[in-house]
């Protein structure tokens, strides 16, 4: 997995476990949708309870560094918090407003950025070797889905 999408995969569960509503825009949107392009960053629009903007913004650069020293005034000022998530790539996280942004982010497609590698890369893959530690990932962390999502993606490969 290449950075950016790991970057996102890293953001997602902390928005999706403060049931922010957010939507991935820019580069990797684009090649999501098939058009290879080269991003260095991850562009996220979250939308943001009117009035609640700062304390979300202080929670989020409690876990994600600022890329710069003023963080949350800069988002208030700027509609843009610019973070950077430890180990992966920079983050710019847009401040959504009502109308336009909220029908893009209730339009967001989910995307599983594992199971098209696995379509993808097929005949390189060691499936008996994935399954036994799928398996055994699965049974530690009580997650039988985790396999279930490998075979989904498996079976797709000759679609």
């Amino acid at each position: 997995m290449n950075r950016q999408f790991s970057t996102a995969w890293t953001v997602h569960p902390f928005l999706t476990d403060r049931s922010i509503p957010y939507v991935i825009i820019g580069g990797l949107a684009v090649q999501r949708w098939g058009n290879p392009r080269f991003t260095r960053d991850v562009d996220v629009t979250v939308l943001l309870p009117p009035g609640k903007e700062e304390p979300l913004l202080r929670e989020i650069i409690a876990v994600f560094p600022p890329r710069g020293p003023e963080g949350v005034s800069f988002a208030l000022a700027n509609r843009v918090l610019l973070v950077r998530v430890p180990g992966g790539s920079e983050v710019d996280i847009s401040l959504g407003l009502p109308g336009d942004e909220e029908s893009v982010v209730a339009r967001a497609v989910p995307y599983d950025l594992g199971e098209e590698r696995v379509v993808r890369q097929h005949e390189s893959l060691d499936v008996d070797y994935i399954r036994r530690w799928l398996w055994t990932f699965a049974g530690l962390t009580d997650d039988p889905e985790v396999p279930q999502q490998f075979e989904r993606a498996w079976a797709q490969r000759a679609s």
